[in-house]
């Protein structure tokens, strides 16, 4: 009878935080991507200065320091100095979806997903526009280009084939470390494994079968991420 009721609520706690797991990782994915690709942009151009030495600090900041940290300073330290949204939006009268920024679990792991996948990201954007041969800038200024124009339509489209499969890497590691949420009290795939596991002391089990869970996603986005690899490569240029 309890083996019963242990796979009754299994399947349904495991469908939830999958859910739940893919409502992290989507938006951390497409933001991180975004804010790594205008990250790497200023810092393997260098412009503006300004902008490229603050990319720095900002990437030095989550590269060098543990993802787990992060969380914590994000969900447990900032609402003990009052950085809290969610007293702002009552006051302001703003709608009820903008809720979803005060920093609770759910917040606070996108927003830390986000930053930390957006200075790895900007790495490998930043290594791809320095592989660039420094001739194709000078020969499409020489050609009337300006700084940005030649940066954008000569330099930028091949450094984004380079840094892409670097990127897809990247976003293959956002959705194993997204069972960091956990470690805020987000009851995504990890926590909903350890709560059955730790209610029925089955833990082989309940993990197991998270882990397939992540393993699919895992065969999906890298099947996704090829595709777009090829569909993207142009002939001749970086194949063999």
């Amino acid at each position: 009878m309890l083996e019963d009721a242990f796979h009754q609520e299994l399947w349904p706690e495991l469908w939830r935080g999958f859910k739940l797991s893919v409502a992290i990782i989507l938006p951390s994915a497409a933001g991180g991507l975004a804010l790594g690709l205008a990250t790497g942009v200023v810092r393997g151009s260098g412009r503006p200065r300004f902008l490229a030495r603050l990319a720095r600090v900002y990437v030095s900041l989550f590269r060098g320091t543990p993802l787990v940290v992060q969380l914590s300073l994000c969900y447990y330290g900032l609402p003990e100095i009052g950085l809290r949204l969610k007293p702002f939006c009552q006051a302001q009268g703003l709608p009820e979806f903008w809720r979803l920024f005060y920093p609770s679990a759910y917040a606070a792991s996108v927003i830390i997903f986000i930053l930390c996948s957006g200075a790895y990201h900007s790495e490998y954007i930043r290594g791809a526009i320095l592989s660039i041969r420094r001739g194709q800038f000078l020969a499409a200024r020489a050609l009337g280009f300006g700084h940005w124009r030649a940066f954008t339509a000569v330099i930028a489209p091949q450094a984004l084939r380079l840094a892409w499969p670097g990127c897809g890497n990247e976003l293959i590691y956002l959705i194993k470390y997204s069972s960091l949420a956990f470690v805020v009290s987000a009851k995504e795939l990890t926590g909903s494994a350890f709560a059955v596991g730790s209610y029925y002391l089955r833990f082989l089990e309940s993990f197991f079968f998270a882990g397939l869970y992540y393993l699919a996603l895992v065969t999906l986005a890298t099947w996704l991420f090829k595709r777009l690899e090829r569909a993207w490569a142009v002939p001749g240029f970086g194949r063999g």
